[in-house]
């Protein structure tokens, strides 16, 4: 079935990182194994990156709800100036 996806705005300053919890975003598809879930990252963002914990330095384009969870994932802002708003899809 249908997929909720809820999201809160984060704030980044130059040289932030922030990490990904299940307040920001959490998921569910209406099945028993919420865990499984895959978040593909079409529109990474534009001043900086999403990371593994394990592997500082190297953007991802996927990461599981277990990986949130887990808080294994980080926005990584890139120290560039001017940054303003942007959206992570």
């Amino acid at each position: 079935g249908d997929i909720v996806l809820l999201t809160k705005p984060v704030t980044l300053t130059e040289g932030d990182r922030v990490t990904l919890t299940t307040d920001v975003p959490v998921a569910t598809d209406g099945t028993s194994k919420p865990e499984k879930l895959l978040y593909a990252v079409s529109l990474p963002p534009v001043h900086g990156q999403i990371e593994h914990i394990n592997y500082p330095g190297v953007p991802i384009s996927s990461y599981r709800q277990l990986d949130v969870v887990a808080q294994k994932v980080s926005n990584v802002h890139d120290n560039s100036h001017g940054a303003g708003k942007e959206s992570l899809r």
